[in-house]
């Protein structure tokens, strides 16, 4: 299953290099979020964001299951 972050790169035709160029960080960086292995701090969150043409909530917000509450 793609990450948000890996398949909004993907559909900007990014490569995990590019988008480190535009946000500042190594291409490492980018591939343990991608794996959800980093955590990234707002700021970081807010770059990849403006560099992906998305929102926080479409990149990082997680979907919360409802039942598990009920």
């Amino acid at each position: 299953m793609l990450t948000k972050v890996k398949e909004a790169r993907l559909t900007k035709n990014l490569t995990q290099g590019e988008l480190a160029r535009l946000t500042n960080v190594s291409r490492q960086t980018i591939g343990l979020i991608e794996k959800n292995e980093y955590n990234p701090s707002i700021k970081l969150c807010i770059a990849i964001c403006k560099a992906l043409d998305k929102t926080l909530n479409d990149l990082f917000w997680e979907e919360i299951d409802h039942d598990k509450f009920n």
